[in-house]
């Protein structure tokens, strides 16, 4: 293919992809940098984008953490990304959290159990149902999604903010290849340079007692949301056996849940193996949002 045939396929392809972008977004409202706290002089915030005709009245907070790094997507993106859960009527809520190297796992899991319990205070506003939002993340954002599932709390009856009274609890939970157990991991406040890939996970860094406070692999128990995890089998980052142990967990203390092995897949998934996951995803959510609550209700 000589060079302007390439040029022509790649103007082709820029507008094809524009045009699926925009005919995405025509039909999503989007809220955007919904602000839930304040932390040393900036904002916490969180995307809302909500079905304009569809939407089923559940929601699903995905949790924007890579390596504990919280960066910002405009949301415009987002609507490509969550397609098929904004298809199927789910409001997303992109929730970006206090982003290491400034914070650590202790400060991070307090603000995304504030944004929790901000979005289910707030939750008729945006046409969600508060007792039926899921939480979704992979790597980093799994860790946290499984925090959120297994140490939920009914909120602080003392609390000033009103919100901050409310429950964080989420009624589904999918992870992909989340680090169970920090207690090997936490590396104390201000190490030394140990030369490993812990010296690329900052957030890492604080005080290894309380490393078993955010070890979803500790807290689970029979009242913990359905729970679907998805890992690869080749993942050397974060191995295959965390999502093993925890399985192994929901299953003796009888949550529903369910584990996904993606053979020949590493960190990160691409291709068809994204597609696989993102199925399972968007299933799982419609299963334990949608059809199981309904059962439940009647």
């Amino acid at each position: 293919m000589g060079t302007i045939a390439r040029l022509i396929l790649s103007v082709m392809l820029l507008a094809v992809c524009a045009i699926a972008q925009a005919t995405v977004q025509s039909q999503i409202e989007i809220i955007p940098d919904v602000v839930y706290g304040h932390k040393d002089g900036l904002a916490l915030t969180f995307d809302v984008l909500k079905p304009k005709s569809n939407a089923n009245g559940a929601a699903v907070a995905f949790m924007v953490s890579a390596g504990w790094v919280s960066s910002y997507t405009p949301p415009q993106q987002m609507t490509v990304r969550f397609k098929e859960l904004l298809d199927k009527g789910f409001t997303v809520i992109a929730v970006r959290h206090g982003s290491s190297p400034k914070y650590v796992i202790p400060e991070i899991v307090s603000d995304v159990r504030r944004a929790i319990r901000f979005i289910r205070y707030n939750a008729k506003q945006w046409g969600v149902d508060p007792n039926r939002i899921g939480v979704f993340g992979g790597s980093a954002g799994g860790h946290l999604s499984l925090v959120l599932g297994t140490t939920a709390d009914n909120g602080d009856a003392t609390a000033k903010e009103e919100f901050m009274k409310e429950s964080n609890r989420v009624a589904s939970v999918v992870a992909y290849f989340p680090p169970v157990d920090l207690r090997p991991l936490a590396r104390g406040v201000n190490p030394a340079p140990a030369g490993g890939v812990r010296d690329r996970f900052p957030a890492l860094n604080f005080e290894k007692e309380k490393a078993p406070d955010y070890s979803p692999i500790l807290h689970v128990s029979p009242d913990d949301p359905p729970t679907l995890l998805i890992h690869g089998d080749k993942d050397l980052l974060v191995p295959v056996s965390n999502s093993r142990a925890i399985y192994e967990a929901f299953q003796k203390n009888n949550v529903k849940t369910q584990l996904i092995i993606i053979e020949g897949a590493g960190h990160g998934f691409r291709g068809e193996d994204a597609k696989r996951a993102s199925d399972a995803m968007v299933s799982w959510f419609e299963q334990t949002l949608l059809k199981d609550h309904s059962k439940a209700a009647r």
